[in-house]
């Protein structure tokens, strides 16, 4: 029985499809959370098991407070690039608060003498009003001033406001706004040269049969430099279906061209935060 499972196992192999490039591509996910509250759900192991099942090669990292980041910079894990961003948030609750707090300023300043984050966010804009506000001011200032990338999960409005602080901020958008309509999304790319989008929960991308609409595969031809892929492992369940997110990643870059889907995959990150490390 053994040696039949085997010749099946061969003939599976022979007449199985071959993987396109788009499927076996490295991946740098560029919406990662490593929480910690006030403890990791998965060990530091496991974790990069994750990765390395997935061809995750670098990943954008930021953490709920920020020690979960703190330890994936200091664990220097082999093969695996980390980009480290500042998270203004010390509780789930500052997610809701953090635009009013004068607390969450000293923060940012406190961790950015550790001298290498990239960014600052995931900053949650629930409402774009709240964009206009004294603390989101002087971050996007502090960031601008410093070179340092903005992570944003707002709507277009606040996008439009974020950018109005400071005419050099960068600005990473989480999630490309969910549902923002395409044609929109193009407006802000033509506007801001300095907006990224980024695919974590974006709706809309594929239809039914999970073939790229043509809205979204015009955009990728046109901005194919401008957009990343992301997991956004926000809670526990993220980290369960974390091959299944990249999976559905993977069959949609296979509808792209080559060099298109490498952009969107890892070439746009590296671009922003290279070069990659070698060692």
């Amino acid at each position: 029985m053994r040696f039949l499972n085997a010749i099946l196992l061969g003939m599976l192999a022979v007449f199985a499809p071959p993987a396109t490039a788009q499927e076996r591509m490295p991946i740098f996910d560029a919406h990662m959370h490593y929480n910690w509250e006030p403890t990791p759900f998965y060990s530091m192991e496991q974790v990069l098991e994750v990765f390395r099942r997935n061809n995750i090669t670098g990943v954008l990292a930021t953490s709920r407070p920020n020690d979960g980041t703190r330890a994936l910079v200091a664990a220097k894990p082999a093969g695996l690039w980390i980009v480290p961003f500042m998270r203004p948030a010390r509780t789930r609750a500052d997610l809701q608060t953090w635009f009013k707090d004068p607390a969450i300023f000293d923060l940012v300043e406190a961790e950015f003498k550790r001298g290498y984050y990239r960014g600052i966010g995931e900053l949650h804009l629930y409402d774009s009003a709240n964009a206009r506000g004294e603390i989101a001011g002087k971050i996007a200032r502090f960031a601008a001033e410093r070179g340092l990338y903005l992570h944003a999960h707002c709507d277009a409005d606040a996008i439009e406001i974020l950018f109005s602080h400071d005419s050099r901020a960068k600005i990473i958008w989480a999630h490309t706004g969910f549902s923002v309509s395409p044609a929109r999304v193009q407006q802000l790319l033509e506007k801001y040269p300095a907006l990224w989008g980024e695919l974590s929960f974006r709706g809309g991308i594929t239809d039914g049969s999970g073939k790229l609409t043509p809205e979204w595969k015009l955009l990728f031809g046109r901005y194919a430099d401008r957009f990343l892929l992301g997991s956004d492992t926000w809670i526990n369940e993220r980290w369960f279906s974390y091959d299944t997110i990249f999976s559905e990643f993977r069959k949609w870059l296979a509808q792209l061209p080559l060099d298109q889907a490498a952009k969107i995959a890892y070439g746009n990150a590296e671009r922003l935060f290279g070069p990659r490390p070698t060692n």
